[in-house]
């Protein structure tokens, strides 16, 4: 074993620049956030071919001649005075770090001027020592790296293709750009400028930068405010059929400060449950003003984690900004109070009857199969109130003790109860016909639009179903006369051991031995299905994740109570299942996510027959 020994200050620097400057993003995130820290309204970056050489410059205020040398000190900074300042951080910066991070792994030559100055200052630093000179320049900061890792080859050793880093660069500065709309940002890279925004203070016109016009027709805008806390929820997110392959178009900050934040995160994902297919994700990026002492940003060196002084509170403000946005998503629909409630369930496949005139007789409940006789029984059961058991626990807060999964679903079902979504639907649209009785067409405010029966009547009845579930059991109906059903032993344990929860979506079932069961009550919208199928779809999700079974009965439900795709309707089931339609919270998708409304617009049309309109 070696002696113990003190190290230099210069390996002191190189070490602890890791935790700050991974690749050449972390300086340009570094240094740029520094230019808004000095109330930059114009930032331009310019990298070299190998991404190596780093030019930063802004319009800030400049530095004072008499701080340049102390500036590239470690832990030197003007952004707080003492531990209180900790707990009310209003700047991106704040532990001094930066600057003298990047001086121990590169030359760096600033040049710099405050207004107060006809002449500015220029400084030379390599290997951690610093010379200042006058010089003259601009009002502002230039930062010029050069060299980046030069004396450290191995985490040059491990950098990624230029392609990989000029993106991670890319996307730092979007992020930037998007937290900070009133900020011109300009990269410059191989000739090009893969990212410009004009600093227009208007973040849908930034987004419109960034990506492209045709993205602002996509989105919804989050505006939300709890003046008792002091939250304020601003910014965008895409509607349930505009959707991304990844994650990163989700951008999340916290007082305009890029933030990688669980909490958010799993606010968005339970918003926009049961709206997108596997594997989708939507458009949002969001910022959240708190007032700083309720908050803690001094967690990571890279200030990406953040810590709630009321994680819970966060939460459900976030989940309930988003879902208002996304509640307010309609197809042109018109906006007023619904007084009545229409029926659902399935149609009966009755011949096509004239489009002008409407079958009265039609029944709208289809006869129930010869294996059960049944009679209304109404919701003759008690709430049953115990939740889930769930052991995944949420984790990112410290503050308070962790939350179970359970809990989070908890705030949602009390948030989508106090967001009501009420509409009336009057008759501004034109049944045209059905498709392949399986798709309906319709007329609406000057709009070609076509609906899949199914996924629509599917997406209406989900949401029925949610709202009876959240505050009593799903009606059911008592059966008279019921098969006998086998099973194996194990099966018969499982259904046997979830009575409880199968009571609540309208399920009874009775065990008449071991290996036998018998229904006698089912879920009112389902009467017409088989009981062996039932069985076969609950034993599915009750061998599946438990965690999500509450879901997972209600998208089978719904979709076995939807009108089939095939089946043949008159008129009036056409208009009764759009005006159904309608009235749901989010008429974009059916709960697996597929989408069920697609326009024609009639300029659309006319410019494929050559019409001008």
């Amino acid at each position: 074993m070696k002696r113990i020994q003190q190290l230099s200050r210069q390996l002191i620097n190189q070490i602890a620049a890791g935790e700050v400057i991974e690749r050449p993003a972390s300086v340009v995130k570094e240094l740029v956030e520094n230019s808004i820290d000095a109330g930059a309204t114009g930032v331009e970056i310019e990298v070299s071919k190998d991404c190596l050489s780093i030019r930063v410059s802004d319009n800030g205020s400049g530095i004072h001649p008499d701080d340049i040398e102390l500036a590239f000190s470690k832990h030197a900074t003007s952004k707080i005075s003492n531990s209180e300042d900790l707990f009310d951080i209003h700047t991106m910066g704040f532990r001094g770090e930066a600057l003298a991070s990047i001086i121990s792994i590169a030359k760096v030559v600033c040049t710099t001027r405050t207004k107060e100055f006809e002449t500015g200052t220029r400084v030379e630093c390599e290997e951690s020592n610093v010379k200042s000179s006058p010089s003259g320049c601009a009002i502002g900061t230039t930062m010029e790296v050069k060299n980046l890792f030069y004396n450290t080859p191995v985490r040059q050793k491990f950098l990624k293709s230029e392609k990989v880093e000029i993106s991670c660069i890319a996307e730092i500065l979007q992020s930037i750009a998007i937290a900070n709309p009133n900020v011109s940002i300009n990269l410059i890279y191989d000739g090009k400028n893969p990212v410009k925004t004009s600093g227009s203070g208007d973040l849908l016109c930034v987004l419109t930068e960034i990506y492209s016009n045709s993205i602002a027709n996509e989105l919804k805008k989050i505006n939300k405010t709890d003046e008792v806390s002091n939250l304020h929820v601003s910014g965008y997110c895409s509607t349930p059929d505009f959707t991304r392959s990844t994650k990163k178009s989700i951008y999340t900050f916290v007082n305009n400060r890029v933030v990688k934040c669980p909490l958010i995160l799993k606010a968005i994902d339970n918003a926009y449950k049961n709206m997108l297919p596997a594997g989708k994700y939507p458009f949002v990026c969001l910022n959240l003003d708190i007032p700083s002492c309720d908050v803690d940003v001094n967690v990571h060196p890279t200030k990406k984690e953040v810590r709630y002084k009321n994680p819970n509170q966060i939460f459900n403000f976030i989940y309930s900004a988003i879902l208002g946005a996304l509640s307010n998503i309609s197809p042109q629909m018109p906006k007023a109070q619904v007084n009545t409630v229409l029926p659902f369930g399935n149609y009966s496949s009755s011949s096509l009857k004239s489009l002008k005139e409407p079958d009265n007789s039609i029944n709208t409940q289809t006869e129930p199969k010869d294996d059960a006789v049944y009679i209304s029984a109404g919701n003759q059961t008690e709430h049953d109130k115990e939740d889930n058991t769930i052991s995944q626990t949420y984790t990112a807060t410290t503050h308070t003790a962790p939350r179970s999964e359970a809990y989070y679903e908890k705030q949602v079902k009390q948030i989508d109860l106090n967001i009501a979504h009420q509409v009336v639907v009057e008759e501004t649209f034109n049944i045209i016909g059905q498709y392949r009785n399986t798709y309906i067409i319709f007329e609406e405010n000057s709009e070609l639009k076509i609906v899949d029966q199914h996924i629509a009547d599917e997406r209406y009845i989900f949401e029925k179903l949610q709202e009876n579930l959240k505050t009593e059991n799903i009606p059911s109906q008592l059966l008279l006369i019921s098969d006998v059903l086998p099973l194996e032993a194990a099966d018969v344990q499982l259904i046997t051991d979830n009575s409880d929860k199968l009571l609540r979506f309208g399920y009874q079932i009775e065990k008449v031995s071991d290996t036998e069961i018998i229904f006698k009550k089912i879920p009112q919208v389902i009467a017409h299905v088989k009981v062996a199928d039932i069985l076969a779809d609950i034993l599915e999700n009750l061998h599946g994740d438990l965690n999500n079974i509450e879901e997972k009965m209600l998208v089978t439900m719904s979709c076995k109570a939807a009108v089939k795709a095939g089946a043949e309707l008159n008129l009036w089931q056409m208009e009764e299942l759009i005006k159904k339609w309608k009235t749901t919270k989010m008429p974009y998708t059916c709960p697996h996510g597929r989408p069920i409304l697609h326009t024609f617009s009639e300029k659309e049309i006319a410019s494929f027959f050559h019409r001008n309109v």
